[in-house]
Parts: structure tokens; C-alpha cells; sequence
């Protein structure tokens, strides 16, 4: 078993219809453990991460769906470089959603996401997702409300029949407050390697800031179901972050208890004489 903190140190799924604080204080914890010790226990969760997808992929009962959703420099590519850097790549799909297509535009907003749910035996992560046709879609003003309030219900239905076909799910919303994304950003510009990231959209977005809180609370009270549930990660230091995710990860894959399959008999009697 991995090196762990206290059970404390869990987040729990958001409840139906409730309406989460996301100010500032929501984005860190008090008196969090140093840096080092959280990733001491984030590298002990990861090793365990790779043990049991190894046994999640044979298994091939389910399928484990990851979405990342948070505000512009929250850190959804740092939890795909540090978390999902943990398994195997050949049993992992990152699939990331930017503004859709002239085709995609012509289909249901849930069409493109379709067909990049992972397959049973699969662990896929959405690097933003369907919840940007209730996020950006309606603080940006792209549809009118007649348009985006519905789908609320249909995203709750798309999840349940995903469930139901062995898709298990679970959404993180990366949650930074104001301040540390402010501080992101303005490093960004000075780092070469960061600052093609900038948009200007990102100015916008962050001129929406309240528009934006309103319409993540919206997502997290509407669509955080028993089976496909909500967690806010604080997300204004790193090392939480990351560990909060593994954590939530792991226990995750343990409660699903993946097995590795029997060899088929015809098969071993065949390997008996195998030379």
C-alpha cells in the first residue's frame, strides 16, 4: 500500500443541488502538508496507479472516463503530464476540446464527445468536455438560454447510459482562485515555452470571472450524480492538486477490485507441449 496521508486528505463528491462556495479560500487548504511530503505521497499513489490499471485494462469489464474542467492556467495539463504519467500510454486516450468544428457544429454539442469515450479496458481524460456547451457557451452568449438550459438533463442522461454500459466516471473541477491565476498568467508571458498558450480569450474569460462562478456552481448542483460524480479540487498549489486527483483515483480503482482474467483452459492445455 502506498505511503499516504491522513484519510482526511480526501475530497468528496459534490451533492446533488448543492450550491459549493468557490471564492478564494475554496482553492487552498489550510495548514497543508509541505511540498515534499505531498509528493513523497503523490509518487507512492502513482505507483499504485500503474499496478492497479495494469489489472484494470486486463480486466476489461469497465472503462474509467477522467474529466478536467477549470478556469485558464487551473493546471488540467499539469494533472495529465504528473498523474496520467503514471500508466501505461497504451492503455490511456487524452482527448482535448477546443472550439468545435464546422462538422461538429452541424451535429448534437454531445456527438464529438461520443466517440472519444474510452473503450472497456480503457482509461480516458477529457482535457475540457461537454460542460463547455453550459460554461463557455452561455457565459460567452454563443446560444441563447433556450438552447443551453437543456442540456443540463441531457448531459445527466448521456452519463447515466454511459454508466450503464460500464463507462465509470469522474469530474474534477480545478479549482484556482483569482489571484494565483492572475500570478499564472503574468509568468506565463515571460516563459517561452508557456506563452504561445496565451490567448486573448483569456483576458475575456477572465473579465467574465463572475459570470463564469455562477455557471460552475450551475454544473456542479445540477450535474453531480451518484454515478457520475462532481469533485472541486483546490488547485492554487500544485502539489495539492496532484495529490488530491491520485488520491481520488486510487480509491476509485480499488472499489472497482479489477482482477486479472483465467487463462482459457484450451489455451494452457495447448501451451502444455509449447516448445
Amino acid at each position: 500500500m502506498p505511503k499516504d496521508l491522513p484519510a482526511a486528505w480526501r475530497v468528496s463528491a459534490v451533492s446533488a443541488g448543492e450550491q459549493v462556495a468557490l471564492g478564494s479560500n475554496a482553492a487552498r487548504i489550510e495548514n497543508a502538508p509541505g511540498k515534499k511530503e505531498l509528493e513523497v505521497a503523490t509518487q507512492s499513489l502513482l505507483s499504485r496507479l500503474a499496478e492497479l490499471q495494469e489489472a484494470f485494462h486486463a480486466d476489461g469489464r469497465h472503462s474509467l472516463l477522467l474529466v478536467l474542467q477549470g478556469r485558464d492556467a487551473s493546471g488540467k495539463d499539469g494533472v495529465i503530464k504528473s498523474v496520467y504519467g503514471a500508466f501505461n500510454p497504451t492503455g490511456v486516450r487524452v482527448a482535448a476540446f477546443g472550439p468545435p468544428s464546422s462538422l461538429e457544429l452541424k451535429h448534437d454539442f454531445l456527438w464529438r464527445v461520443h466517440q472519444v469515450v474510452p473503450p472497456r479496458g480503457m482509461i480516458g481524460v477529457f482535457n475540457r468536455s461537454h460542460y463547455e456547451d453550459v460554461l463557455a457557451v452561455r457565459v460567452r452568449k454563443l446560444a441563447p438560454e433556450t438552447v443551453w438550459q437543456p442540456r443540463f438533463e441531457q448531459i445527466n442522461h448521456f452519463e447515466q447510459m454511459l454508466h450503464e454500459n460500464g463507462v465509470i466516471i469522474r469530474k474534477c473541477f480545478l479549482h484556482i482562485s483569482r489571484e494565483e491565476q492572475r500570478e499564472r498568467l503574468l509568468a506565463r508571458l515571460d516563459d517561452p515555452h508557456k506563452n504561445w498558450k496565451f490567448r486573448l480569450e483569456d483576458l475575456d474569460d477572465r473579465a467574465l470571472w463572475d459570470e463564469y462562478t455562477d455557471a460552475y456552481r450551475d454544473v456542479l448542483a445540477k450535474c453531480s450524480t451518484p454515478d457520475s460524480p462532481w469533485f472541486v479540487i483546490p488547485s492554487d498549489e500544485k502539489a495539492v492538486r496532484n495529490y488530491l486527483v491520485a488520491r481520488m483515483l486510487v480509491d476509485t480503482l480499488e472499489a472497482v477490485n479489477p482482477t486479472y482474467p483465467a487463462m482459457q483452459q484450451a489455451v494452457r492445455d495447448a501451451a502444455r507441449d509449447f516448445k
